[in-house]
């Protein structure tokens, strides 16, 4: 009997990636200061009832797993994109700016317009979000060659080190608002509601729409500026419209559970590990991922120290790290 052929081994990773995220997903809907058996929770989803148990399933842990799951797709696929885009190994989701200007969004509503719920808080993100994505890609589109990866990845930097100042100088000249301000800056899926849900998955499709754009392009970026041309790829278009896909999905993630470290850091790097360097494999499978390693994170939360709760992104954090020494070690690294 021949072996597997590479095609073969890739395709077969999508249904496993498919299957973890259901796991995933029932773990969280089961698993907390509540243990509720599997059983019940497919009995409180398929047929309701009015028992503690199903109350628990429906109003609280589907909202906040839906969260997750919309929160883990739009990391993940935005960390890919961007080390796509900027040839950049360790580039994720807060390289251009992005994190930063969501936390500039939401301390300023608080400090300013008086928002102190996380629904409100959501706009504000993202439009901050969104203003520091545009000044990066301003930044860097500048002098010759235009928005090149390595101007990028500076800009990034230095959008970032200018936000996080402002960020400061804001929250630590009012104890109030730098008490509410880091109950968002922790990084949590928890407390999410279905309105965070609602606000959440149009920005999503955007982003998805935004990157089935450009995402052909991906591979040809890989090849270098000069060689994409030669294929016929317009560079600063495809990097353009990746860009904007990632601030997007980013922005909308940053904004509805705060930022959330090493998601987009080491889903794309592991999607490559299963499924090989072409995007048409690494995206999909990213967005498997990507809610698997928030989901899992989670729960792995809720049990460590119970009845209390670790935020999601401390735990991830603590998974990453690991990941990223492990990735400066490594002798090569593929960033797409």
């Amino acid at each position: 009997m021949s072996p597997p052929t590479p095609t073969r081994r890739r395709a077969a990773w999508l249904p496993a990636g498919a299957a973890m995220l259901l796991l995933a997903v029932l773990l969280s809907l089961a698993v907390g200061s509540r243990q509720i058996a599997p059983g019940e929770v497919i009995q409180a989803l398929l047929h309701g009832g009015g028992s503690d148990d199903a109350q628990v399933v429906r109003a609280l842990r589907v909202p906040r797993t839906v969260v997750g799951v919309l929160a883990g797709v739009a990391l993940g696929l935005a960390g890919t994109v961007m080390q796509g885009i900027t040839r950049n190994p360790i580039a994720e989701p807060g390289i251009l700016g992005v994190s930063q200007g969501a936390a500039v969004g939401v301390v300023c509503a608080i400090a300013f317009c008086g928002v102190h719920t996380i629904n409100g808080y959501v706009w504000f993100a993202f439009a901050g979000a969104a203003l520091a994505a545009v000044g990066v890609y301003a930044v860097a589109s500048g002098g010759r060659d235009g928005a090149s990866p390595v101007k990028l990845a500076l800009a990034g930097a230095a959008m970032n080190a200018f936000l996080a100042a402002l960020v400061s100088g804001i929250a630590t000249t009012n104890a109030r608002v730098l008490d509410e301000f880091r109950f968002w800056q922790i990084g949590s899926i928890s407390g999410r509601g279905s309105e965070v849900a609602g606000q959440l998955w149009p920005f999503l499709l955007a982003g998805l729409v935004l990157i089935a754009v450009m995402a052909r392009g991906l591979d040809a970026l890989a090849l270098g500026d000069d060689a994409a041309k030669a294929l016929g790829h317009n560079v600063a278009l495809t990097r353009l419209f990746g860009a904007l896909g990632a601030t997007v999905l980013t922005g909308a993630a940053v904004a509805a559970v705060g930022p959330i470290a090493f998601v987009g850091l080491a889903v794309p790097h592991i999607a490559r590990a299963l499924v090989g360097t072409a995007h048409r494999w690494v995206l999909p499978m990213a967005a498997l991922l990507g809610p698997v390693m928030i989901l899992a994170s989670d729960v792995l939360g809720r049990v460590v120290f119970p009845p209390s709760e670790v935020p999601a992104a401390v735990m991830t954090a603590l998974i990453g790290v690991p990941f990223l020494i492990a990735l400066v070690r490594r002798r090569t690294v593929v960033a797409a």
